[in-house]
């Protein structure tokens, strides 16, 4: 999914507890028919583990219109996690990957080095859309590598007492997805239907964050609504979820990425020249491939800043 220029959320975060802060996310559109809230990057906490990026859309009610219509971009330094709760995509990408993604399933894309896609709402799709579009950071020893994509029609399922947790991207509880990952990492959706309180464990040496997606829930003594991110931090063995009725959480976690980024609009690098190159060669036509069956023309790259763009550290603070 293509970014915007800025990236990050400037909304002001809200630190419930010592190791808690809520990030309430911002709106960003994306083309002329979707907005997303955006809830990772923040200017008080950058990243979870090597979950870099979060977009949570919908839930939109689509019916007589396009849903989402992303033109060919490109991508550089990470994995693109997209996981629906209703409607259904269209991903293409240079590497000749053509899949249509629908609820339950996952699309995990790694750009290595660099690679190109779009993604679409096919003309005949369902009322609903809403889902979440996801970035994982690469580490520098896979950073380099060869684009890769990845279709899952089924992924394992966990029963923790009330919580039906779906495991999308490393490993939870007694379960591991199957995707590939480069880091030790967490994402799953943990889904209630109706009241409950449950505790859920968790790995102390990770740092995690809860999403709301659909329902209220309490997390931590926390209350969260829909579009809403708890940032829990490391040092917990398990956290409780309290709901008066049938709820929709995504947790993220992983160990902390201890690699400084550079995050402007598609890529992630390690510096402000790798990211001029990277615009350069999108521009150019070079590096990234041609994404065939999408008729519409790649979306041009933003001007660079007039400021140098600074590698930051998982807290935000520059390490120039």
């Amino acid at each position: 999914m293509a970014t915007e220029q800025a990236i990050y959320s400037a909304s002001p975060a809200e630190v419930v507890d010592p190791d808690s802060v809520l990030l309430p996310g911002h709106d960003v559109p994306l083309g002329r028919f979707t907005t997303v809230r955006r809830l990772l990057p923040h200017r008080q906490r950058r990243m979870i583990g090597a979950w870099c990026f979060v977009d949570h859309f919908g839930p939109d009610d689509v019916t007589g219109r396009p849903g989402m219509q992303v033109p060919p971009h490109p991508h550089t330094g990470l994995q693109t996690v997209t996981w629906l709760v209703e409607g259904v995509i269209e991903h293409r990408d240079s590497l000749g990957s053509h899949q249509l993604i629908e609820p339950g399933q996952l699309n995990l894309m790694t750009s290595g080095h660099g690679i190109a896609h779009s993604e679409y709402t096919p003309p005949e799709h369902p009322a609903g859309m809403h889902g979440l579009q996801l970035w994982v950071a690469l580490p520098e020893r896979a950073r380099r590598g060869p684009a890769r994509f990845e279709h899952h029609a089924s992924l394992p399922v966990w029963r923790c007492g009330d919580a039906a947790v779906t495991v999308i991207a490393g490993e939870y509880g007694t379960e591991r997805s199957p995707a590939l990952v480069h880091t030790p990492l967490a994402g799953a959706e943990v889904m209630f239907d109706g009241p409950a309180r449950q505790r859920l464990p968790l790995n102390p040496s990770f740092e995690y964050g809860v999403l709301a997606m659909s329902g209220a829930a309490s997390v931590a003594g926390t209350g969260l609504e829909p579009g809403s991110l708890l940032h829990l931090g490391t040092g917990r063995d398990e956290f409780t979820v309290d709901t008066d009725g049938a709820a929709r959480l995504f947790l993220l976690g992983g160990e902390p990425f201890d690699e400084p980024l550079v995050m402007w609009w598609n890529f992630v690098g390690r510096s402000h020249e790798e990211i001029v190159r990277a615009r350069d060669e999108w521009m150019a036509g070079q590096r990234f491939g041609t994404v065939t069956g999408c008729p519409a023309r790649p979306l041009p790259a933003p001007e660079m800043p007039s400021v140098r763009l600074k590698a930051r550290d998982r807290f935000g603070v520059s390490t120039a």
